[in-house]
Parts: structure tokens; C-alpha cells; sequence
């Protein structure tokens, strides 16, 4: 497990571009099936603007309301002893504002020291998590938002 993962999103648009950081997502990786789950923080994602970083939380996501969001999924034909890069897919469920929708991408997966290092890009629709966009500002936000994510989940013993 990791409780120092990075999860980034971008979206992108002819107006702007919104992007911010979380490097506080706690991700925890069963590998003896593959099963994984990882837990965001919303209000832990750091913008470089201000005032994107309150409209995320109040306006969009409601912070307040949905605190965090959750992907539940298993990494399919994972295999905790190969030592070379694995590309494998996820499948889960992703749930963000109490809407949970359907998630599967590509996870490439290392391996070192006691350790496995799993990244990937993933995109979310607004759409399946009942995010309202006011008519004035849908240009300046994307239908789609690119997720990417890094974790070294370290083997826990006991």
C-alpha cells in the first residue's frame, strides 16, 4: 500500500486548461488477486490557481458534500512474481459524488525491492458523475478529463 500516491488530472479546452495535483491518495493493492482500491481526498488536490481550486471544490466536485472518491477494480492477469514490466488492464468501478460508473484502462506495472510501481492515463467523463456545468462556463471545461496516476504500493508485512 501507498498513502503518498500521485493522482493528476488536465482538462483541456480551446478557452483554458485545468490542471491540479494530489499527492495524498492512499491506494492499497492485493497481490495475491489483484484487487485494488484507491481513495482521493478531493479537497487535496493542489491548483496552480486559486481560485480554479475553490470553484473545483464548490462548485463542481462539492467537497463538502462528496469528500473523496473511490476506485475499486482488479488488475486482470496480474502476476506479483514476474520482475519485468507488466502491461495489464484494470476493471472497476470509479465513484466520485456518490455516482459510480464503470473504469478500465491500462496499468503498466514494475517491481522492485519489496515493491510494485503501477502507473497510467485514464480519461472520466463528467457526464456519469452528475456534474453540473453552468451554460456560461461549458466551454471553458472539458467533457472529458485525462487522469493520470503513480503509486509504489510497498509490501506490508503481517
Amino acid at each position: 500500500m501507498t498513502r503518498f500516491g500521485q493522482v493528476a488530472f488536465f482538462s483541456h479546452t480551446d478557452v483554458e486548461n485545468i490542471e491540479a495535483v494530489n499527492n495524498q491518495t492512499v491506494c492499497t493493492l492485493n497481490t495475491d488477486t489483484g484487487d485494488i482500491v484507491v481513495h482521493l481526498l478531493m479537497r487535496a488536490f493542489v491548483f496552480k490557481n486559486t481560485l480554479m481550486r475553490d470553484h473545483f471544490n464548490d462548485s463542481y466536485i462539492e467537497s463538502d458534500f462528496y469528500p473523496k472518491a473511490i476506485f475499486k477494480g482488479k488488475i486482470i492477469d496480474f502476476d506479483p512474481t514476474q520482475s519485468d514490466i507488466q502491461i495489464r488492464m484494470i476493471k472497476g468501478q470509479f465513484t466520485l459524488r456518490n455516482q459510480t460508473a464503470p473504469l478500465t484502462f491500462k496499468v503498466k506495472i514494475g517491481s522492485a525491492n519489496e515493491s510494485f510501481i503501477l502507473s497510467g492515463i485514464t480519461e472520466v467523463f463528467i457526464e456519469n458523475y452528475n456534474i453540473k456545468i453552468p451554460k456560461l462556463l461549458s466551454p471553458n471545461i472539458a467533457k472529458s478529463i485525462q487522469v493520470s496516476f503513480d503509486f509504489e504500493c510497498i509490501a506490508q508485512k503481517g
